[in-house]
């Protein structure tokens, strides 16, 4: 009985709050009217865009409200309102979750009525059959009847602002617009470091071998030792050179990715970075000690089931993910250890650094978070990160993937 009468309770509150946002929804008729009547006029067509963001807002609200009461949140779908005015404007009228929000809009309007003027019997209860059944009498039957009422208040608000298919389609190809131009300034940076790399490395180092070896030929008549001290300087150099094509091309495309797999890479990640790094598959293969390898400083333990390898791009990701926070770690939190988590869920990979540092990472400061972001962005990823100042900093990503 405790239980029904708390449910009731919150069910009371939750009609209550219903039915303020529904006589919210009728003061706010007139602002849409004042909206409409300025675009009509031209001269208040800046109010639309404006209008459709406040309507978002209260649409918002009321989903969280929804999504209080029944447990599930109630997804949404719109257009980023970016721009020229113009642009605004086509956006802001186009976007099917303007529809969505306006069409709930009108209904509230009508409907919250109904609650506004029920609202005064929720308390007093109900008359069947001529017997009065209140709330101190029958408690039965009144206080069910409220948890109904607000399921179905919050059922017809999940219908409402539930975005449409068409909505839905909208935003995810606004979504794909932007994880591609992340993709096309990942790639276009990712071009960038490769030419810097061998202008600055590889091809240096090529040069000076070149000059060392045409030096060693003009001396190798009149002074033979001073050529073979020329020819070991060009030895040194070329070994040099292929060091740093060997780091150009680990940076495109780790080699170890493809001999080891993922959990090896990592592994050699973890044993050059330093630190003191665990690394977990998360139980998802059983392997013996002498599999599991050792990092320099710390344990490694764990690894991805043999034979179970993602795609090559969804390996790359999370190598890169791995290798740039362990740098992180390494340079700016002070810590001195680390962890690197990797598991398999049915929607594809996941990756999880933790490190107990100082926390206060900063996507803008030039850490190579953005970098980080943009590659799994291209991939349809998730990237997240928690860095309170004062640690700990933890970065989790999913890559989608089938297995």
């Amino acid at each position: 009985m405790w239980k029904t009468v708390q449910r009731a309770a919150w069910a009371t509150v939750h009609l209550f709050v219903a039915a303020a946002m529904a006589f919210g929804v009728w003061l706010f008729i007139t602002v849409l009217l004042i909206t409409a009547i300025g675009t009509l006029a031209v001269v208040g067509a800046w109010l639309l865009p404006e209008t459709v963001m406040l309507v978002r807002r209260i649409a918002g609200a009321k989903r969280g409200l929804t999504a209080a009461w029944t447990g599930r949140r109630i997804p949404e779908a719109y257009r980023n309102i970016t721009g020229t005015l113009r642009e605004r404007l086509r956006i802001a009228v186009r976007d099917p979750g303007t529809h969505t929000d306006l069409l709930w809009m009108l209904a509230y309007y009508f409907y919250g009525a109904l609650f506004l003027l029920a609202l005064p019997l929720w308390p007093l209860g109900l008359a069947v059959d001529g017997v009065w059944c209140g709330l101190l009498r029958r408690p039965a039957v009144v206080l069910p009847l409220i948890v109904r009422l607000a399921d179905l208040e919050a059922g017809w608000s999940t219908s409402l602002l539930s975005p449409s298919p068409k909505a839905r389609l909208a935003a995810r190809v606004e979504e794909l617009k932007e994880t591609r131009a992340d993709a096309i300034a990942a790639h276009g940076a990712e071009l960038r470091r490769i030419e810097r790399d061998l202008h600055d490395g590889a091809q240096a180092r090529l040069v000076a071998l070149s000059m060392r070896i045409g030096l060693a030929k003009r001396a190798y008549d009149r002074d033979p030792v001073a050529a073979r001290k020329l020819l070991d300087d060009a030895q040194d150099q070329a070994e040099l050179a292929l060091t740093e094509l060997r780091h150009v091309v680990r940076a495109i495309h780790p080699p170890i990715l493809t001999d080891r797999g993922l959990v090896g890479a990592v592994r050699a990640l973890a044993a050059s970075s330093g630190l003191a790094v665990i690394v977990d598959d998360g139980g998802l293969a059983e392997r013996g000690p002498a599999e599991r390898g050792l990092a320099e400083g710390g344990p490694v333990e764990g690894g991805l089931a043999e034979g179970v390898r993602a795609p090559a791009a969804v390996e790359a990701a999370a190598y890169f993910v791995v290798a740039e926070s362990l740098t992180n770690v390494a340079k700016y939190s002070g810590a001195t250890r680390a962890e690197v988590r990797l598991g398999r869920t049915r929607r594809g990979l996941t990756v999880r650094v933790r490190d107990e540092g100082r926390g206060g990472a900063d996507e803008s400061a030039g850490s190579g978070l953005l970098g980080m972001r943009r590659r799994v962005a291209a991939l349809d990823g998730t990237f997240d990160i928690m860095s309170p100042v004062g640690g700990p900093t933890v970065i989790e990503v999913e890559l989608p993937c089938v297995w």
